[in-house]
């Protein structure tokens, strides 16, 4: 039997947008959390909302004039900070405030006022026509190819600008790749989440992500099923609680950081406890320390001889495998106290 959200063709046009953005969101997003530029993707949606408006005042295709925007804005940003012209969060801010502004502004001249405000704002994924769809796919499919392609370089200059720069990396080309691929993603997720929401899907599953993850590369991967799972989980909750999908998905994505986080937490806290244990009370060995089956290393003080074991100094007294037979132990921090000459060398 069909599920009854895949029997609308709207919704089955908003389950592929939101499929599209769950997979590129996260992928440009993890570069921007290595580059501590979390808010760029807040600044480019408010230029893309001012594109979208000089869209709507001329007449044209908003996602094309909005990409036209965002992209500049993109590229513009790059070259200021490279110049040293300006910092990155004083062009970020000029964005905030310059892009709403004049997106307000000119929609209030628009034939359709205000009206279409809300569903670029906070997204209208219900709206999206199958040319919007063709646009988004196309779109989000470049960014997931030349982010994969580039993925070795990008990582580089996120982590380390300078040294990325002395190995041979054009830097600033980089730089502006993905900022240029930043400024595609805020347009193909501007009808999913909303242009003031977009940056939510770039940073909320990579900061989850990296609770847990191990690698880079981990990481990546991780972000993405999550934005996958929220993005289109946010779209069915929202079809079925008749909520805003762009608010749904979000909430989704920061109570996925939630848990993660906090079972993150339970699991460290258990293992702290863990260790703290064996380390008031070390295993038993079955062996006398000094006797001719003893292999740890031997360890002379003025009247007596310690052995190092499990990260501590033991007595080569006798030790039996009951709790009221172990072995005397110190911390192995007493053994850097001793001069040097006092070690027996190999030979003893």
């Amino acid at each position: 039997m069909v599920p009854e959200i895949l029997t609308y063709a709207f919704m089955q046009r908003a389950l592929l947008a939101a499929l599209l953005i769950g997979i590129a969101a996260p992928m440009v997003g993890i570069f921007l959390v290595q580059r501590r530029l979390s808010l760029i993707g807040d600044g480019l949606g408010h230029v893309a909302f001012a594109g979208v408006a000089i869209g709507a005042v001329t007449g044209n295709a908003p996602v094309f004039t909005a990409l036209v925007a965002a992209v500049a804005a993109a590229v513009g940003i790059e070259v200021m900070r490279a110049k040293g012209r300006t910092s990155g969060e004083t062009a970020l801010a000029i964005m905030f405030y310059g892009g709403i502004a004049l997106g307000v502004v000119l929609m209030s001249w628009a034939p359709s006022g205000g009206t279409s405000l809300p569903q670029y704002l906070f997204g209208a994924i219900t709206t999206t026509t199958d040319s919007d769809l063709v646009v988004f796919a196309v779109l989000a499919t470049a960014v997931v190819i030349t982010t994969w392609l580039l993925l070795p370089r990008l990582f580089a200059v996120a982590n380390d600008p300078e040294f990325a720069q002395a190995s041979g990396l054009n830097v600033l080309a980089l730089n502006i790749t993905l900022a240029v691929m930043t400024a595609v993603t805020v347009v193909v997720a501007m009808r999913v989440v909303g242009l003031l929401l977009i940056a939510a899907l770039m940073i909320v599953p990579n900061a989850a992500s990296q609770v847990v993850a191990r690698s880079f590369s981990s990481a990546m991967g991780i972000a993405v099923v999550i934005g996958l799972v929220c993005s289109t989980g946010g779209v069915a909750v929202s079809f079925y609680a008749d909520t805003p999908s762009g608010g749904t998905i979000v909430v989704l994505a920061v109570l996925a950081y939630m848990l993660l986080a906090l079972g993150h937490a339970v699991v460290v806290r258990v293992r702290h406890r863990h260790r703290g244990s064996d380390h008031e009370h070390p295993h038993p060995h079955g062996h006398v320390h000094g006797g001719p089956d003893c292999e740890h290393e031997p360890v002379l003080h003025e009247d007596h001889v310690d052995y190092v074991h499990d990260g501590h100094l033991h007595s080569p007294t006798a030790t039996t495998t009951t709790s009221t037979d172990r072995p005397t132990c110190r911390p192995i921090v007493s053994a850097s106290s001793e001069p040097p000459s006092r070690r027996p060398g190999p030979g003893h």
